[in-house]
């Protein structure tokens, strides 16, 4: 799914119009779910009418919410409402309703709701038959009091994406994954209902349903805006068929270049990506720390674990210098962490890493995969948060990895060397290297570098080995505190001969 095309040129002010055709007493959206999964998959996605109809990503942009009608809709004394227009990448309806603490009621649509640029639109018909909202935007007064600032996004599938303050939109996440990564195409289940809740005490509450071929599903979300802004999650799922490529909490981010493989892409920019870091804190008390990459090929890594703690995309680097990107603003993009809410139990967190040209298609994903299959006619709720942060990754107690780095070793054909940067001084790191039988590693050195800091290097000569996944923990000289674990796959389509 093409991104960035998601948030641009939408703003403007509203006011709240009910649906009079709205039933006085709606079904719960979580039995409204179990309906849908109770029956055969209904397709109701339909050609757009105009003049939401084949619409240019600068068309689209030109539709925008006409003051006091579709935007800015108080909701509570902390959050204001944004309904977004329908087109382009967001064909299919969502019934949007809202609770003001009488009972939810639905938001009529109409195209009268919206202002359209007349450089791409003659006139406007005043009903648009089988359109509707495509999603909804929060505003809140996040870095100002004086200031409405968007804060989450509910477009596109099951996306949903939000940040903190002081953060610009970066990496999203989804209700629920299927079949991502697997040699079948990906299946995206969509909103086609959506529930605000009455705004209490600095959160708001969102209920949505979502449907498609294989499942139905409830999501039930509490967003607390702040520094770190956190969703809490409640979702349901409801397979039709049994499921065994699901993907539970999933983040989808984007990386194009970083220091690891710097040449993949002929850049200006040092650094492209929202994302660069897999992180896990695994229930045996390791921190698995697995640098993101951009393959030549499709690549899927599973994190095996039995009740994760926590798992997340991270942006680890905070300065312009990093990225020298002065409008994508990559180093104020949020990381996202997924903490699961008691036991999942046995399953992976699963890395795919999808190759990518350039920096408008997201080609990451991470997700949790139970062991066993979701069974037909089942139904499996899973809870979490989602903390959307600018933190460094490590706690303060922690050694923290400041980069990692490769590149051929010139005068040794064949020869690939990597560079780990550790923060703290060397003394007492045991570094554990291992690789794949068929691959030979040597020369691992651990000094200090100038600034007192540790710098790890190593040799790693793959031989014929069509790929190498290495793993270097990261003890101290107790080996008391279970280590730090690098990871890294070596691919020869990707590196060469090196």
């Amino acid at each position: 799914m093409r991104r960035r095309s998601f948030m641009a040129g939408l703003g403007a002010a509203a006011v709240f119009r009910p649906d009079p055709a709205a039933a006085l007493s709606p079904p719960s959206l979580l039995d409204e779910a179990r309906r849908r999964a109770s029956r055969p998959y209904e397709n109701r996605s339909a050609a757009l009418p105009p003049p939401f109809a084949g619409l240019s990503y600068d068309a689209y942009r030109g539709i925008r919410p006409v003051p006091g009608r579709s935007a800015m809709l108080a909701h509570g004394p902390d959050f204001a409402v944004d309904l977004l227009p329908p087109g382009l990448y967001f064909p299919d309806p969502v019934r949007i309703d809202r609770d003001m603490g009488d009972g939810p009621e639905a938001i009529a649509f109409e195209p009268g709701l919206f202002d359209f640029d007349r450089r791409y639109f003659g006139d406007i018909p005043d009903t648009a038959p089988g359109a509707g909202f495509s999603g909804l935007r929060l505003r809140h007064p996040l870095n100002a009091a004086d200031r409405m600032d968007e804060v989450l996004v509910l477009q596109g599938a099951s996306y949903f994406r939000a940040i903190g303050q002081a953060m610009v939109y970066g990496l999203s996440a989804r209700t629920v994954a299927l079949g991502t990564g697997g040699p079948t195409p990906e299946e995206f289940p969509r909103f086609t209902d959506l529930r605000l809740h009455p705004a209490k005490a600095g959160a708001v509450r969102i209920e949505g349903v979502i449907d498609g071929p294989s499942l139905a599903g409830h999501l039930d979300m509490t967003l607390r805006p702040g520094r770190e802004t956190v969703t809490a999650l409640s979702v349901t799922l409801l397979p039709r068929r049994e499921i065994a490529d699901i993907g539970v909490a999933p983040l989808t981010s984007m990386y194009l270049k970083g220091p690891l493989r710097a040449s993949v892409s002929d850049d200006f920019r040092p650094r492209v990506h929202d994302s660069d870091l897999l992180l896990i804190e695994n229930g045996a008390g390791e921190r698995l720390w697995r640098p993101i990459s951009n393959p030549a090929r499709v690549e899927t890594s599973a994190f095996v674990d039995d009740g994760p703690v926590s798992f997340g995309l991270y942006q680890t680097r905070r300065g312009f210098a990093d990225f020298e990107d002065t409008e994508a603003r990559y180093h104020d993009r949020p990381s996202a962490v997924v903490r699961p809410a008691g036991d999942w139990r046995r399953g992976a967190v699963m890395l795919v890493e999808i190759p990518t040209g350039d920096e408008f298609m997201d080609n990451i994903v991470a997700f949790w995969r139970p062991e066993a299959p979701l069974g037909a006619g089942s139904e499996h709720r899973f809870g979490y948060s989602i903390t959307w942060t600018r933190a460094d990754p490590a706690p303060n107690d922690h050694r923290s990895i400041v980069q990692s780095r490769s590149g051929r070793e010139h005068d040794r054909p064949g020869a690939r060397r990597y560079v780990i940067d550790l923060t703290g001084p060397p003394e007492g790191l045991r570094p554990e290297i291992a690789g794949p039988g068929r691959v030979e590693i040597e020369g691992a050195s651990v000094f200090a570098r100038p600034d007192g800091d540790t710098r790890l290097t190593f040799l790693l000569l793959p031989g014929d080995a069509a790929s190498a996944d290495i793993r270097v923990a990261l003890r101290d000289a107790t080996g008391d505190r279970p280590p730090l674990v690098w990871l890294h796959r070596w691919t020869r389509a990707r590196d060469g001969g090196v």
